[in-house]
């Protein structure tokens, strides 16, 4: 590859950082203020020394422009809702009185008042706030932070480019407020919600913003021609503005499709568009449109959603194609590097070499200066890079870590029969009630309860020797007779042992499976200040020994109502993890559900009657366009089966699912042929329960009627009126009473209390359905 006219300006960029720093410092201050342990000021001096490393940290890297605004407290779509101004009027007093205060109370709410919905962001395991629109909002401009942040980087003497949620994916991700019709677009608000954009763009230019980056990942998926010509006409209006800087239109995550020429025909300056595997039809839409003469590309080439090293020599040959087709090219990672953890250099229990096949947030930047580098300069001047690029591709494709025969052939040899329970539902429910003896409304929690710091500090203390196993079991023990004690005093009639000992619901199992590599730093935001550390599926899995059977046993021997064996399914196991590329998922996705097969297995046969299987990734995992769904949910609907299927028919099964938008899967819900199944509804009012009642959903479930992530506390009443309204689209023989969510990032005083109050709920609706008769 020579340097050409066009990659002579070429400039390495992304679109987001990881927010929490090297030991979590943003979560730790962010927790501390809510505790009050530490004011507003200490929260922002922290936050804006973080924003200020992860600036410094990309430019030494060699990225050339760097993003701002990217950076939150909680969300970046609630950022963009509090910059248009569009508060929910339930949250206005308090923004009012105290902003940062009002900020968090629509994150997490407040004993009076409900927070704002939550559910997964596309199909990511991260979780946004969802905005509240109505006919009758009113939007205002509120560009502070972002014009603050900006002000930040150019003072440190960096090139900097705002990233902003888009107009069209802000009110494509909206929703209809409490009380407004259900059939409300919020879309029909772009005329009014354009001139709030122009005024936060003059804004940015006048503070000194060349570029505006804003993001529209909506646009990936199906629209409809409606949709596509709003996205049209703000383009249109917001390009025609004379006071703004330059606009660069993201999208990330799959293929633009119907979307590109729309965008490559609006007066923008730039578009950035994925250029990974799962949007490679990109490239050929792109040069089928002619290309964007006159524009500047972003070239998402690195992979900003896994963490394997790309492949640059495949990057590069990318890029050069699209040298022909740009004005510019410059590259970036696919999407926000708030997917992936931050440093591998911080993981020192990862083999060396095996490490050299990982990327993280830091590695990434480094990748994309390199080939930023390659296509401006030739590849002569990254000759060593691409030398030991190529060393670590093969050190990895022919490593024995990815390859197991005797896994491999056992997944061949997997027939339909051994994806079928024996009996059909309607017999199976027969056998379980007479087995379990449960009354009406039967009442359950998710799983996990309170994690508390003295079990961290347990944790902690093993790792570094400080106790035994022996010393850690015991107080494994403890805490599990005290949680199984606790639910038979407050009258929950399936118990959970309350995994103590888990110390995350994927991470548990994959340090027990072959197959998986555990970090120790790999921290990503799931929502707020909740951080989960994604195992690396790296090569193919079995089971060496019982994972969950002991402890399950151990719970039961306790009491003697039902204890739920607890198991994460597989293609949770999958989405959150960092699952290998160089095989189909759903190749890996059989193997994972044969592991799990042999644990449900030995959980039945040492008398567990009631084994969960948790799903909550099955939505998040859904592709976004609707062609490619049919055979994504062929092989996840048939790893659940897999799992499940060889238990007894008195055996039953459950399923929990959460925070996502149910009604495009409900008959995937309903071909996991689970027994039960728990899922959110706390939050979104019993949606899911009026979608499993329009589909004909034949089986057991459990809307949530006690909204965990959140640390109010419902009332009886409350979580019985939710109960009623779940009963009139389910009825009673087949509803649970359960919390949205597992217990662990909730403290023990608000769990007592709302599970109290959730069984209380339980018994005077039960009593309103069949009222026990009275003295004769």
């Amino acid at each position: 590859m020579t340097r050409t006219s066009a990659a002579a300006a070429t400039q390495a960029t992304v679109y987001g950082y990881p927010r929490q720093g090297r030991h979590r410092e943003l979560k730790k201050a962010i927790e501390g203020y809510w505790k009050g342990r530490t004011d507003a000021t200490a929260l922002t001096a922290t936050a804006t020394a973080l924003r200020r490393a992860h600036w410094r940290e990309l430019a030494d890297a060699g990225i050339t422009e760097v993003p701002t605004g990217d950076f939150s407290l909680y969300d970046h779509v609630l950022d963009a809702t509090v910059m248009v101004g569009a508060i929910p009027a339930r949250h206005r007093t308090a923004v009012d009185a105290h902003a940062l205060d009002g900020y968090f109370a629509m994150a997490r709410g407040t004993q009076e008042v409900a927070p704002l919905e939550m559910t997964k962001w596309f199909d990511t395991n991260y979780h946004y706030l969802v905005p509240e629109l109505g006919p009758d909002t009113v939007f205002s401009a509120d560009p502070g932070k972002q014009v603050g942040e900006l002000r930040e980087a150019l003072a440190l003497g960096l090139a900097a480019r705002p990233v902003l949620v888009g107009p069209v994916t802000f009110l494509l991700l909206a929703k209809p407020a409490p009380g407004v019709a259900a059939d409300f677009e919020p879309l029909t608000l772009l005329d009014r919600l354009l001139p709030v954009y122009a005024e936060v763009l003059a804004d940015l230019r006048a503070a000194g913003a060349e570029w505006v980056q804003l993001d529209e990942p909506a646009l990936v998926q199906d629209r409809t021609p409606a949709e596509l010509n709003a996205a049209a006409r703000a383009y249109r209006d917001l390009g025609a503005l004379t006071d703004r800087p330059k606009l660069l239109v993201a999208s990330y995550f799959d293929r633009l499709g119907e979307a590109l020429p729309v965008l490559a025909k609006a007066p923008v300056e730039g578009l950035a568009l994925d250029f990974t595997e799962a949007a490679a039809a990109n490239l050929d839409a792109l040069a089928a449109a002619g290309g964007l003469p006159g524009k500047r590309l972003v070239a998402g080439v690195v992979n900003g959603r896994n963490i394997w090293i790309n492949d640059f020599s495949r990057s590069l040959s990318t890029l050069a194609t699209l040298l022909g087709l740009a004005d510019r090219v410059d590259v970036a990672a696919s999407c926000s590097l708030l997917h992936v953890p931050l440093d591998t250099g911080l993981e020192r229990d990862i083999e060396p070499q095996v490490r050299r096949w990982l990327a993280f947030a830091r590695q990434k930047t480094s990748e994309i200066a390199t080939l930023a580098k390659g296509l401006a300069q030739g590849t002569d001047a990254i000759a060593a890079e691409l030398a030991a690029n190529r060393a670590d591709l093969a050190s990895r494709e022919h490593s024995p870590i990815t390859r197991d025969p005797a896994v491999r052939n056992r997944a061949a040899a997997v027939t339909d029969t051994d994806t079928r329970r024996s009996q059909p539902y309607a017999r199976r429910t027969s056998a379980q009630r007479a087995h379990l003896g449960l009354p009406l409304l039967p009442t359950t929690t998710i799983g996990s309860f309170p994690q508390t710091d003295e079990l961290r500090a347990a944790r902690a203390d093993l790792r570094a020797g400080r106790i035994d196993t022996a010393g850690y079991e015991d107080r494994i023990k403890t805490e599990i007779q005290e949680v199984i004690s606790f639910q038979e005093k407050t009258g929950l009639d399936v118990l959970v042992h309350g995994e103590p000992e888990r110390n995350d619901m994927v991470q548990y199992f994959a340090e027990q499976l072959t197959g998986y590599l555990a970090t120790q730093h790999g921290w990503v935001q799931s929502y707020g200040t909740r951080y989960v550390r994604p195992p690396v599926l790296a090569g193919d899995i079995s089971r060496p020994r019982p994972m969950t059977v002991r402890w399950t046993t151990y719970a039961q021997s306790l009491t003697t109502r039902p204890v739920k064996g607890m198991l994460t399914g597989p293609v949770t196991m999958l989405a959150w993890s960092f699952v290998r590329d160089d095989q189909p998922l759903a190749d890996t996705a059989r193997q994972v559900a044969l592991a799990l097969r042999d644990e449900v297995t030995d959980l039945e046969a040492a008398g567990t009657s009631v084994i969960q299987v948790d799903e909550p990734a099955l939505r998040e995992t859904l592709p976004l366009r609707t062609a490619d769904r049919p055979g994504y949910l062929d092989w996840a609907t048939e790893a659940f089966r897999l799992t499940t299927a060889g238990v007894r028919p008195d055996t039953q099964i459950h399923t929990h699912m959460c925070y996502a938008e149910f009604g495009d899967i409900v008959q995937a819900i309903d071909d996991l042929d689970a027994d039960v199944i728990s899922l959110e509804a706390a939050r979104s009012h019993m949606q899911v329960a009026r979608e499993l009642a329009a589909h004909g959903y034949p089986r057991e479930a459990g809307p949530g009627v006690y909204d965990i992530h959140s640390p109010r506390v419902p009332g009886a009443q409350e979580a019985a009126d939710l109960l009623r309204t779940g009963l009139r689209a389910i009825p009673a023989e087949r509803l649970w009473v359960n919390p949205d969510c597992g217990l662990k990032t909730r403290a023990w005083p608000e769990t007592r209390a709302s599970l109290e109050h959730l069984v209380a709920a339980a018994r005077t609706v039960r009593a309103e359905i069949a009222p026990e008769p009275g003295p004769k």
